[in-house]
């Protein structure tokens, strides 16, 4: 293992998932501006503001509409669930919504209502005060908590938790933490609830994302399945990406010529963001992390230490858990024997352009460090075995068996290859020539027949013209897109494609319910007597245990009749 520091791309929030590079996606999907609007903080929260800052408030503020389907997005939707529509409407018509009852570093009691779906706690302001929403971490339905106001928006504020007041016994269980940070880091925010409880809170989650994004009618939602868990609940993540800065200037300055190595300044803080603010803390280990991550972040640590003076600028770190590449075997091992060799042995990978390697079920996958791969290896069995099964139902009278499988968002391949014996042929299609060199590589690192699963750059204006001859009433196509989800271009191109299965996954089940709406509503055009695709299933998955994330798979099915 090499303690050697390289630079990667930013990637701030060790919990939730690394951004999917954007791949199939070209066009922003053509949606209706939303009426809401948010404001973007330019100070740190627990810093005074400074009067020239003051000078300028008194300037009628400029407030920012949140980006669509972000977290802004959807916790203004439970805002306005707690406030109730009606007070919303009345204090929007007044002109008073953003006229804060509270002012930066109020304290005040506050009993919570419920959570959001980003994991905050949401309570209602005390009387006297007008109707507003207080959001803040780490907090629990029914418990009564102290709270410090830092900053506001539309018809809420944001605050920091200073205490809990009246906790929630039948929830709340301190001894579940076993991080030391849990309460500061921003990156888990359920290590005090019971498993089961976090699994029925993220389906609550996908519940409320198809009631406010889909646009569709409670009789097209199928009731959401039971959130499935992850097999490991701590040690799972095999992606961390801790971050530093450089040194300051006035540190650089007082330092001079002779900087003392091998001495950590004060100022010196490795790990991730804390919780509502943009500096990073100092961060040793992360228990959701595999062990060999956490045991290489001790030598990664010390090399920072000792030469941080030659730092330029904040490097965001990567470090993966990887089979070994280096052990050794016969040297008339076949290559599964050699794969099977190495799965003794696992390693850090520090370099986003070294060989990732990863073994899910009896499958070994190779990817470049910088390439997108989930991050919980525990549950990628599960999670591909429930995938297969929605494809191939048990017992569905007239079902018409796929023989041929479309994984568009292929990325290295797993859905495909993973799924391959089940399937006469199998094509995944990427944009990217390097996920599909990866793919193709996996494909034959597992001994694949030649020509079952290939992998076929496809062109944003004309996706499925590279599988135009698959047969498309024994053909299933997944989807598995970046955070932003699909575009409408290729929306219109599925529809037109018009497979017999669609098994869409999802690390943004806010984009997803709008897509599965957005081809729902616009099947309706094929008028009485055509076919038209229902949303069959829905359910969570937990790749992300402790954290208020959650997956969602949709699986839609082409059916006789008109809508």
């Amino acid at each position: 293992m090499s303690a050697q520091v390289r630079p990667h791309p930013p990637d701030n929030d060790h919990s939730a998932p690394a951004e999917k590079r954007l791949r199939l996606q070209t066009d922003e999907v053509d949606l209706p501006t939303p009426s809401i609007s948010i404001t973007d903080p330019d100070l740190h929260h627990d810093q005074v503001q400074p009067k020239k800052h003051l000078k300028k408030a008194k300037k009628k503020p400029k407030h920012k509409l949140p980006d669509p389907y972000s977290s802004d997005d959807v916790l203004w939707r439970d805002v306005v669930s707690l406030l109730g529509e009606q007070d919303v409407a009345r204090m929007t018509a007044e002109g008073t919504q953003w006229d804060a009852p509270l002012g930066f570093r109020d304290e005040l009691e506050v009993v919570v209502s419920r959570l959001s779906s980003n994991g905050d706690a949401l309570a209602l302001a005390p009387e006297p005060h007008s109707p507003w929403v207080i959001v803040a971490p780490f907090a629990l339905p029914g418990e009564t908590i102290r709270v410090r106001v830092y900053r506001s928006s539309r018809l809420h504020s944001f605050a920091d938790l200073l205490d809990v007041l009246s906790p929630n016994s039948e929830l709340r269980d301190s001894s579940r933490v076993t991080c030391k940070y849990f309460g500061k880091c921003s990156g888990c925010q359920y290590q005090m609830l019971p498993y089961e409880k976090q699994l029925g809170i993220k389906r609550d989650v996908v519940i409320k994302a198809y009631q406010n994004f889909s646009n569709l009618p409670a009789s097209a939602v199928p009731t959401v399945l039971p959130t499935i868990g992850s097999p490991k609940q701590y040690h799972y993540r095999t992606k961390i990406t801790p971050h530093f800065e450089a040194p300051p200037k006035k540190a650089r300055h007082d330092q001079g010529s002779n900087p003392t190595d091998g001495i950590k300044p004060d100022w010196l803080k490795i790990g991730f963001n804390q919780i509502g603010k943009r500096t990073v803390m100092d961060i040793e280990e992360c228990p959701i992390a595999t062990p060999v991550l956490n045991e290489a972040m001790g030598p990664i640590r010390e090399n920072i230490i000792n030469n941080i003076w030659s730092y330029k600028k904040g490097v965001s770190l990567l470090l993966r858990d990887s089979l070994d590449a280096s052990t050794s075997v016969d040297a008339d091992a076949t290559t599964v024997d050699i794969l099977s060799a190495q799965l003794e042995k696992h390693v850090c990978i520090t370099d986003h352009k070294a060989t990732v390697r990863e073994k899910v079920g009896n499958k070994y996958f190779e990817f470049p460090g910088h390439a997108f791969f989930q991050n919980n290896n525990s549950i990628l069995v599960p999670l591909t075995d429930y995938v297969r099964d929605a494809i191939f139902p048990a017992s569905s009278p007239g079902f018409k068996q796929p023989t041929h499988l479309v994984d568009a968002y292929c990325g290295s391949g797993l859905f495909s290859i993973m799924l391959s014996p089940h399937f006469t042929t199998v094509a995944g299609i990427e944009l990217s020539a390097d996920s599909i060199k990866f793919a193709t590589h996996n494909a034959r690192l597992n001994n694949l027949p030649e020509g079952k699963c290939t992998f076929r750059a496809g062109d944003a204006a004309n996706i499925f013209s590279v599988v135009s001859d698959f047969p498309r009433e024994h053909t299933a196509l997944i989807i598995d897109p970046p955070r932003k989800g699909c575009d409408a271009n290729f929306i219109e191109q599925l529809l037109a494609f018009r497979c017999q299965t669609v098994v869409y996954v999802s690390c943004n089940v806010h984009t997803q319910a709008r897509d599965v709406g957005m081809i729902l509503e616009r099947m309706k055009s094929v008028g009485e007597g055509g076919t038209r695709y229902v949303l069959e299933s829905l359910r969570g998955f937990d790749l992300f245990p402790q954290t208020a994330h959650v997956e969602s798979v949709a699986v839609l099915r082409l059916v006789e009749g008109g809508i």
